[in-house]
């Protein structure tokens, strides 16, 4: 079943990783595509390759920690397509590292991207999508959001939020017409790692103590657009995740021991730094 024929999908983060790939998915499914990012040539680069494969996609660029820029994009897309059926809250950051060399900079940046940026899309589209009767928000979480990540906290805290506001959203937009669905991913082939900043710690070295496996950006966006088309409330993928997600509802002690290695391993960097 394609849901996405015709409709209009706006995309942040869109010009790379997940937001990339599902904006080329949903592109090859029919749907008008508004490839947003705050870095203009790539989703210009995104545009362009999806128009030369027949698909309808546009750009533009916006910072979403910016709620002016967010709310133009979406009365835009609204006003232009007389309407707006999918807005995918997906541009995300990650700044780790031990607690003590994190400040509160970082903090703010990694929330105001993350949680901030979610949420003003979310509550622009939210309106739009009220007075209009339908709609479906998708808002990238993570693995993360689901479970405790040592080492990259403000990261985890943000992504926690996002789960949180995302699932008490799809409660209030029941009776109105709109599906709110999170999207909580594992280690996926995307540069969020290559390009973060931990502190006190070469970035290579976190990179290098990730795990080798990722799955592909493409894999991803058609389970995420899977997920989208049966309305999910949480998105979990790939598998380890999800089995990891339910272990830690269920008997959340058995994993204490890896997440404490997790930050133990982190801080032997950090000494060896």
């Amino acid at each position: 079943m394609n849901g996405f024929q015709g409709k209009t999908a706006v995309i942040t983060g869109g010009g790379a990783g997940i937001g990339k790939a599902i904006a080329e998915e949903v592109a090859g499914r029919g749907a008008i595509v508004i490839v947003a990012d705050i870095h203009e040539a790539s989703a210009g680069t995104v545009a362009d390759t999806i128009q030369q494969n027949g698909g309808k996609a546009y750009y533009a660029r916006v910072d979403v920690t910016r709620e002016q820029e967010v709310a133009r994009l979406i009365q835009d897309t609204a006003s232009k397509y007389g309407r707006l059926d999918y807005v995918f809250n997906n541009a995300g950051i990650a700044k780790g590292g031990d607690l003590r060399d994190i400040g509160m900079d970082q903090w703010n940046k990694v929330f105001d991207v993350n949680f901030y940026g979610v949420l003003y899309g979310s509550l622009h589209a939210y309106r739009i999508m009220a007075r209009q009767g339908f709609g479906h928000i998708i808002n990238t979480s993570s693995g993360t959001g689901l479970l405790p990540q040592p080492g990259n906290t403000p990261y985890c805290a943000s992504k926690h939020a996002v789960v949180g506001l995302s699932l008490s959203m799809r409660y209030e937009g029941e009776d109105l017409g709109i599906k709110v669905s999170t999207i909580c991913p594992g280690h996926v082939q995307t540069d969020i790692y290559k390009n973060m900043e931990v502190a006190n710690i070469a970035n290579e070295k976190v990179v290098a103590s990730l795990p080798v496996k990722a799955m592909d950006t493409k894999e991803a966006a058609r389970v995420i657009l899977h997920g989208v088309v049966k309305n999910k409330d949480i998105i979990i993928f790939p598998a380890n995740v999800r089995w990891a997600w339910r272990i830690n509802r269920l008997f959340p002690r058995l994993l204490d021991k890896a997440w404490l290695e997790k930050i133990r391993n982190l801080r032997r960097l950090r000494q060896e730094a």
